[in-house]
């Protein structure tokens, strides 16, 4: 005998990381009686695998540059609400070129972002110690991008969720969602878990990679895939990366649409003093195999950018999977084909930066205000069926 909820509920959210998280705070802040429910722990999948990057500096003008500028703002508001809970850094983005034709098309590209909002400032090869003391003497030059941010994701999407149950929202861990459940007109009426039914009006698939088999229970095609990255964690050091840095090269991995194995160096430093070396990215289904060829990759990679991490050691790897989908735009709002079924999945290594603002557009879209940008770059139906 499945359980079923009292009181009655407004929402479920499908998913507690930190896409899910944002959804159920922003709904919960808008008075609306929300469950969150999730296989696994918080975090427990994409988010606890990921860095934390909050990046306006690889984005194009377009949708998702707009997401990330809406969520710029939205994380500096969070981190004034919420204090250091979640280690809310704003200590820039620095993108660097080892050529005088990456740098000529770093600058193009800041010049292209600069008309939609984004602030970036060019430093000469000559200039780009003073920023880092120990970055590599022979890079072309770079750009500083100030919007640039880090956080804790796991923090950020459990203290998400403490101020979401503080505002009366259910989170539910360790129940695995087997059924979207509909009425005869096919709108939505809830889900079923391995231990209980839970009534809604209204479900938001915030499942991230698994965010394809979540839509398929609800009778929709979502062509979300797993992409495989790995990040390397070193020993505790002093502040010897002061910015989130990165090759230009990484700009372009982001938007390749390439199965094979892509790495880039991208370094930054943490507050607890180890430094985290990234990034790969990969389509290999869900394989969670340790790749040494990527490891040796990411590690060379780093040390050319920072030659004072040549001689330190790695203490541990994590490896996760991004929700990808084909044309590098997250799931976000309203499924014009179920009624009440609501996505925000699909942000592939950007979901951590784009959280809070897909959180409040779906919690617009829930209580039926104007959201704040133009969701139709985002629908879900935008895929051909399969």
């Amino acid at each position: 005998m499945l359980k079923t909820q009292r009181p009655p509920l407004d929402v479920v959210v499908v998913g507690a990381g930190v896409v899910g998280a944002a959804c159920a705070y922003y709904a919960a802040r808008a008075g609306l009686a929300v469950a969150v429910v999730d296989r696994g722990p918080v975090a427990g999948g994409t988010t606890g695998a990921g860095e934390g990057n909050l990046l306006v500096s690889d984005k194009e003008p377009g949708p998702e540059l707009d997401l990330a500028l809406l969520s710029t703002r939205l994380w500096r508001e969070l981190a004034d609400d919420f204090g250091t809970v979640m280690e809310y850094e704003p200590k820039g983005g620095v993108v660097v070129s080892s050529t005088r034709a990456g740098h000529e098309a770093l600058r193009a590209f800041a010049a292209q972002q600069a008309a939609a909002g984004v602030t970036a400032e060019e430093i000469p090869a000559d200039r780009l110690r003073e920023l880092e003391p120990h970055l590599s003497p022979d890079l072309a030059g770079g750009f500083h991008y100030p919007q640039d941010a880090q956080v804790q994701p796991a923090l950020a999407a459990a203290h998400l969720l403490r101020e979401a149950r503080r505002l009366g929202a259910q989170l539910i861990t360790g129940e695995t969602v087997r059924a979207v459940r509909r009425g005869s007109d096919g709108a939505v009426l809830g889900v079923e878990t391995d231990r209980r039914r839970l009534d809604a009006p209204a479900v938001v698939n915030a499942a991230g990679t698994w965010g394809g088999e979540l839509a398929g229970l609800a009778g929709v095609h979502l062509p979300v895939m797993p992409r495989r990255g790995f990040v390397l964690v070193t020993e505790p050091l002093p502040r010897i990366v002061r910015h989130k840095v990165y090759a230009a090269d990484y700009v372009a991995n982001v938007a390749s649409g390439s199965a094979g194995l892509q790495t880039s160096a991208v370094v930054e430093g943490t507050p607890g003093g180890p430094v985290l070396i990234g990034a790969s990215r990969e389509r290999v289904g869900f394989d969670r195999t340790l790749s040494h060829e990527v490891l040796h990759r990411l590690a060379a990679q780093a040390a050319e950018l920072f030659p004072v991490l040549a001689d330190v050691t790695v203490m541990r790897v994590y490896r996760g999977f991004r929700p990808y989908l084909p044309d590098h735009l997250p799931a976000i709002g309203a499924d014009p084909r179920v009624p009440g079924l609501y996505h925000a999945c699909g942000h592939e290594g950007a979901g951590i930066g784009l959280a809070p603002a897909t959180g409040l557009l779906i919690a617009e879209q829930l209580t039926g205000k104007q959201p704040e940008l133009d969701l139709a770059p985002f629908r879900a139906d935008r895929f051909p069926a399969a």
